[in-house]
C-alpha cells in the first residue's frame, strides 16, 4: 500500500460544492475474462417440508477490472444471496459463479477463502470492529495469518489508515471514533490486502446523510485512484444513483438501470430509512449459515 493525501483532498473538496462521482474506464477489454461472472445463476433454498425460497433466479452478470457499480433492490430481494456469491462465501444452485477468472464450483473450502484473503475485501453496515482494540491491530487482522511480520503489518495498515485519511486516529479504538471513522476504519481493513474488489454491504446505512456522502465519495475517490472495482449493495436508490453503473435486482431477477456517464452528483440529501427484512429472504439467508460478522471474520483466515 502507498499512502496518498490526494484521496483525502479529494475526498473532502476544496469549495463544499457537490462533485461527480467517476468511474475509470474498466481495465478489461470485452474479450478479455470479466473479474466478476455470473451465467444463469439460480440460488434456492430447501427448507424442510415448506416450498424452497428462490432467492436469485437465471442471473446473467458481468463486472470488470476497475468498474465502480452498485446493485439495489429492496428487502428480500435477493441482495444478500447476491453479496454472498459475489464474494465466494456461497454457492449457486444452479448455473456458474465466476471470481477472478476462477468457477466457485471447483474450488474447495480452503481454496475459497484464499480467494477471498487474496482479491477481496469486504466492507459492512455494522463495521465489525474489535472493540478493545486500536484501530491500527484491526486493520492489521487480516494479515496475521499471512505470514507478515509484525513490522510489515503495521507499515501496511498504517499506510492503508493514511490512505483513509486517519493516520491522526492509528491508536483510537473504536469507541473513540465517530461512525463514519469507524467505516473509513473498515475501509483500510479491506483495502489492506491490496485487493481487486470491494464489496460494500450497505456501507452507509449506520451513518447520516453528510457521513454516507463522504463514504460513498471514498469509496469512488479509491476506485479512481487505485482501479480497484467497487460493488456497492444497498436498498437506497439515492446512494445507488452516486455510482456510474446500476444494477436492480427485484424478485431474485437483474435488470441494469440507467447508466450517467461521468458519474452522478453528490448531493448529501436526507436518505430513506431502512425497511424491515423480508420474512422469506431472513429465512433463506439463514439457511446459508452466513453472517456478515463471519464474513468479517474470514477476511482475517488462511491465505
Amino acid at each position: 500500500l502507498r499512502s496518498t493525501s490526494t484521496i483525502r483532498r479529494r475526498a473532502t473538496g476544496t469549495t463544499g460544492e457537490p462533485r461527480f462521482v467517476s468511474s475509470p474506464s474498466p481495465t478489461s477489454s470485452a474479450t478479455s475474462t470479466p473479474l466478476l461472472a455470473l451465467s444463469g445463476v439460480t440460488r434456492r433454498y430447501e427448507l424442510g417440508s415448506d416450498e424452497p425460497v428462490i432467492a436469485l433466479a437465471d442471473v446473467d452478470l458481468r463486472i470488470a477490472e476497475g468498474e465502480f457499480v452498485s446493485i439495489v433492490g429492496p428487502s428480500g430481494s435477493g441482495k444478500s444471496t447476491m453479496l454472498h456469491l459475489l464474494g465466494a462465501l456461497d454457492r449457486p444452485t444452479e448455473g456458474t459463479v465466476e471470481v477472478a477468472g476462477r468457477d466457485l464450483a471447483t474450488m474447495t473450502d480452503t481454496e475459497l477463502a484464499r480467494l477471498r484473503n487474496a482479491e477481496i475485501g469486504f466492507v459492512f453496515q455494522q463495521f465489525h470492529l474489535l472493540a478493545r482494540t486500536s484501530a491500527v491491530a484491526n486493520v492489521e487482522l487480516p494479515l496475521v495469518y499471512a505470514g507478515l511480520s509484525r513490522t510489515e503489518r503495521r507499515r501496511r495498515a498504517t499506510a492503508a489508515l493514511e490512505l483513509v485519511g486517519l493516520e491522526h486516529r492509528l491508536n483510537h479504538k473504536p469507541g473513540q471514533l465517530s461512525g463514519g471513522e469507524q467505516q473509513r476504519v473498515a475501509i483500510a481493513r479491506a483495502l489492506v490486502t491490496e485487493p481487486r474488489l470491494l464489496l460494500a454491504d450497505e456501507p452507509t446505512g449506520n451513518l447520516d446523510s453528510v457521513k454516507g456522502t463522504e463514504i460513498m465519495q471514498l469509496l469512488a475517490d479509491l476506485n479512481a485512484s487505485r482501479g480497484v472495482a467497487v460493488v456497492v449493495i444497498t436498498h437506497d436508490p439515492e446512494v445507488a444513483a452516486l455510482a456510474p453503473r446500476r444494477i436492480r435486482l427485484r424478485d431474485g431477477r437483474v435488470s441494469e438501470g440507467e447508466e450517467e456517464p461521468g458519474g452522478v452528483a453528490v448531493d448529501g440529501r436526507e436518505r430513506a430509512g431502512h425497511d424491515a427484512a423480508g420474512a422469506g429472504q431472513d429465512v433463506a439467508e439463514d439457511a446459508a449459515g452466513h453472517d456478515a460478522a463471519g464474513a468479517a471474520q474470514d477476511q482475517a483466515r488462511t491465505r
